[in-house]
């Protein structure tokens, strides 16, 4: 099914009223991306370009730019979102459930919902078995925390044609990969359709630091100016917010600390509501219940 056949052209202006269940106006999620990547394949992504050019292996300075994020980044962001009290979160792939179970359990100690996240960061059509790849996903997870994920985000974004339809015959019930609204919007699938939470390109770490090379206050900044404009949007109808990082990039020492200054900007909004994927299909299910 083509993209463009999952949904219908449906314009956020002349919708019926969003309300959110406490009265908000806006719902923020905080979403951790915590991934393995191999030390025996080239590395898609290069704090540092090898001396003599070419794809070397191993690639040891930019494999551990990765791990340092699971080693010592993410605890400095699970400190920050502490200080704040945020709920995150945790798109995670399959095998970094076992080959990081202190992260695993520090996120579930927490309430953190969790988020099947391919089982390892290679992109969905390079998988050999989708569906076996969604499985073990799903399995990984479930066997860490006694609970399947609810909702799935694509490494990079990426999908198959049949990603949809794959992921709700196997039990999920939302996918993140289409950046296309402020609202929770429903896609077509061969079966029952899918929700697709509001999730974002831009307002992360990803597209800021490594693809466009923003000084690290960029975080900040943008991250402020969306949240204003879209609690502007919101007078009169909720909208929903997020904040995507990646422990190997905002949980650097240079960078943390406007990760935590975006929270707090936000926090200081008593009508916004910090929620988890989860909580927000659960709200949006229930306000539009036939």
């Amino acid at each position: 099914m083509r993209p463009s056949e999952r949904l219908e052209y449906d314009p956020i202006e002349g919708r019926p009223a969003l309300r959110l269940p406490a009265g908000e106006r806006m719902a923020v999620w905080v979403i951790v991306n915590v991934e393995t990547w191999s030390d025996t394949d080239p590395m898609p992504r290069t704090v540092l370009t090898p001396p003599a050019g070419g794809i070397p292996a191993p690639d040891v300075p930019n494999w551990a730019w990765h791990e340092y994020g699971n080693r010592v980044g993410v605890w400095r962001m699970i400190e920050a979102m502490d200080r704040q009290e945020v709920t995150g979160t945790l798109a995670i792939n399959g095998q970094a459930v076992t080959h990081y179970p202190q992260i695993a359990r520090a996120a579930q100690d927490r309430g953190w919902e969790f988020v099947g996240h391919g089982f390892t960061q290679k992109n969905m059509q390079k998988v050999e078995d989708e569906r076996a790849d969604i499985q073990a996903t799903t399995k990984a997870i479930e066997t860490a925390t006694g609970r399947r994920p609810r909702g799935w985000l694509g490494p990079g974004l990426t999908e198959t044609w049949e990603t949809p339809d794959i992921l709700v015959e196997e039990g999920y019930e939302y996918v993140c990969d289409w950046v296309l609204d402020d609202q929770p919007v429903e896609l077509a699938t061969r079966t029952s359709p899918i929700v697709n939470l509001p999730y974002t390109q831009e307002c992360n770490d990803v597209a800021m630091m490594l693809i466009q090379h923003h000084p690290a206050r960029e975080y900040f900044q943008r991250a402020v100016d969306q949240f204003d404009q879209i609690y502007k949007d919101s007078a009169d109808s909720a909208r929903v917010m997020a904040l995507v990082v990646h422990p190997y990039i905002m949980g650097v020492p240079h960078r943390l600390r406007y990760f935590e200054q975006a929270l707090q900007h936000i926090r200081a909004h008593r009508d916004v509501a910090f929620m988890t994927g989860e909580q927000i299909l659960d709200w949006y299910r229930d306000v539009h219940r036939p």
